[in-house]
């Protein structure tokens, strides 16, 4: 991926670290909503989103993309940056990327005539992307928690990609592993690996046993019933995007130590992450021949 001309608007620390990678290999990258942050080799911000987006062959959003189905994702920016802007100043021959593009924000590239890929529906992000997350999820669980995971019970809800690495990394560390899952082949999978499954039907008989669980799945899970049978001392986790899988109302009436733990990647690998990114914005690049 070398001589390309880039356009990053918006993003954590994981676009800055990004931008310094794309132009260590030779490209030209604009940058645009990034007011407060620090580039350590000292790329300049453009000064209007026209220029930003100019002559790019390629526009890199955030991940996630947006938080309000609106504007760009941009916590070194005070401004808002509408995307229908990003896109009415965006030609036929330009790329769009970026993490979690929902389908409202897919119908507004669709309406101006833009074509966007989606990070996270690349399977070699999304399985990347899950090292970080697994291994921000460890660190706050050890931080949190008065006892040592190497010995405690760990329950995770959802075999999926963050699921799997979770419970193999818990697994190393010497915690008793316990896994959720509704299919019967990842149940299969689960008691191959040495986990301990538990069916989405027995998972009352297995929650009090807890001492810390950590939700995969974007949608309730943890409603009041459940909730109530949750050892009091237990932490719980939740590493889903919106809505998560947790009541954290209902918790929080019960007093249920509870974090929500979104873009862990931005947050505990920015470089990491970035490099990640990078490799597949250049495949989807190398794919597409842009």
């Amino acid at each position: 991926m070398k001589n390309k001309k880039f356009t990053i608007i918006g993003g954590d620390l994981r676009s800055v670290k990004l931008a310094e990678l794309i132009v260590a290999e030779g490209n030209k990258v604009n940058i645009y909503g990034f007011k407060n942050a620090n580039f350590e080799i000292g790329i300049e911000e453009s000064e209007d989103l026209d220029h930003a987006i100019g002559e790019a062959d390629v526009i890199v959003g955030p991940t996630p993309c947006s938080t309000d189905n609106e504007t760009i994702n941009t916590p070194f920016h005070s401004q808002k940056i509408f995307i229908k802007d990003i896109f009415k100043k965006m030609n036929k021959s330009q790329l769009f990327i970026a993490g979690r593009i929902t389908d409202k924000i897919a119908q507004l590239a669709d309406v101006y005539n833009v074509y966007s890929v989606d990070l996270l529906e690349r399977e070699e992000m999304a399985v990347l992307n899950a090292i970080p997350t697994a291994e921000g999820a460890i660190q706050i669980a050890m931080e949190e928690m008065p006892i040592t995971l190497h010995g405690s019970n760990a329950l995770i809800l959802g075999f999926g990609r963050i699921g799997k690495i979770l419970a193999k990394m818990l697994h190393g560390i010497g915690s008793n592993v316990y896994v959720e899952a509704r299919k019967y082949s990842d149940l299969a999978w689960i008691e191959s690996y040495g986990y301990k499954p538990v069916f989405i039907t027995e998972l009352e008989s297995y929650i009090d046993r807890a001492n810390v669980i950590f939700n995969t799945i974007p949608s309730i899970v943890l409603d009041e019933n459940l909730l109530r049978k949750v050892n009091k001392d237990c932490l719980l986790i939740d590493l889903a995007s919106k809505p998560g899988g947790i009541d954290f109302e209902k918790a929080k009436e019960m007093g249920l130590k509870t974090i929500w733990a979104l873009s862990l990647p931005g947050k505990v690998a920015p470089v990491t992450a970035a490099k990640f990114i990078k490799d597949t914005i250049s495949n989807i690049i190398d794919e597409l021949g842009v």
